[in-house]
């Protein structure tokens, strides 16, 4: 065997070194073997081939193994290809066995694959977690508003997770049964004297169902007074009847001028009937000339009068101030 022999098949054991260290990550799988956890090489060839990432599968699988679970390596490379994390379904399988949850692998793989947070899921169901309402309105009987703010302690609830109602949900839930509970006072001051009814009447209606949570609590933190609903509302009503007596009254007012404004064209009317009248009564000869000419005589003297009368009506208003000018001259 000549030198260029040796030379190439020093070359293809350097090669077949390098792919089989690139392609099967003998560091994982002497990590796995340290941890006493039983994966192949052609379990790990064959994640290669699949397109999974060993250390996504074994790395989370040692965690399992070293915490005491019993997890498949078929069933994490499952979820992988699924597009679940893998890790951190894992680290809700060790927080619910630490704190003695009955936490199957299959119900946090399908809560993960959901697209809710296992993790945090299994920490709010160990360590119950406190939501705040915003300032809830809500009227009692004698018209007064109260705002009523509510921390509510809530549970995640694992076997109602997957397609449970989230937190606005609850929220939503007891703000109407604040609104509710305040709308049944007969008065303001019965809340403000006791206002654990509240949080009682509003626990007892079973707020939680169909939720991803359960209700441990409702406190009450704050019940401030607003406004005077009543008094406001009777108000507006004042206002509007007052503006429906205007708009009646003006219909009134228009009908009567339309009125008066037919009578007078009545009038006219009939006044414009008197020369027809006169003229028919003289060509019929009921009207003589002579009557014509007193009767014209009586009119004349009749607007003489009125324009006398006028005349000594200004004349006795201008002479009061005439005579006060005089005297002032004087």
């Amino acid at each position: 065997m000549g030198t260029a022999g040796i030379v190439v098949a020093i070359c293809l054991i350097i090669f077949l070194i390098i792919f089989v260290f690139s392609f099967i990550p003998v560091g994982l799988w002497i990590s796995a073997l340290a941890a006493n956890v039983k994966v192949g090489f052609f379990n790990l060839i064959g994640m290669r081939l699949r397109r999974v990432v060993p250390s996504r599968i074994v790395v989370p699988l040692i965690k399992a193994t070293k915490a005491g679970l019993t997890v498949n390596v078929n069933e994490l490379e499952a979820h992988y290809l699924a597009g679940g994390n893998v890790n951190q379904v894992v680290d809700a399988l060790i927080a619910a066995h630490r704190a003695d949850f009955n936490l199957p692998f299959e119900r946090a793989a399908a809560i993960d694959l959901a697209g809710r947070d296992v993790l945090e899921a299994v920490k709010m169901s160990v360590t119950p977690r406190v939501i705040e309402t915003p300032n809830v309105s809500g009227v009692a009987k004698d018209g007064i508003e109260l705002l009523a703010k509510a921390r509510v302690t809530v549970r995640a609830n694992l076997d109602r997770l997957i397609g449970g109602a989230g937190e606005a949900t609850v929220l939503a839930r007891v703000g109407e049964g604040i609104v509710t509970t305040v709308g049944t006072s007969l008065s303001h001051k019965e809340v403000l004297e006791n206002p654990d009814a509240i949080s009682k009447t509003v626990l007892a209606k079973g707020l939680d169902a169909g939720t991803a949570f359960e209700i441990l609590s409702i406190d009450i933190a704050d019940v401030d007074v607003g406004r005077n609903i009543g008094a406001h509302l009777q108000s507006l009503q004042a206002e509007a009847d007052k503006n429906i007596a205007q708009a009646k009254a003006e219909e009134r007012r228009a009908m009567a001028v339309a009125r008066e404004q037919e009578m007078r064209a009545a009038v006219v009317e009939a006044e414009a009937e008197i020369p027809r009248a006169m003229a028919a009564a003289l060509r019929e000869g009921k009207l003589g000339v002579m009557d014509y000419y007193d009767m014209q005589n009586v009119i004349a003297d009749t607007k003489m009068r009125d324009s006398i009368s006028k005349t000594g009506t200004s004349q006795a208003t201008i002479t009061p101030s005439s005579s006060t000018d005089n005297n002032t001259n004087s």
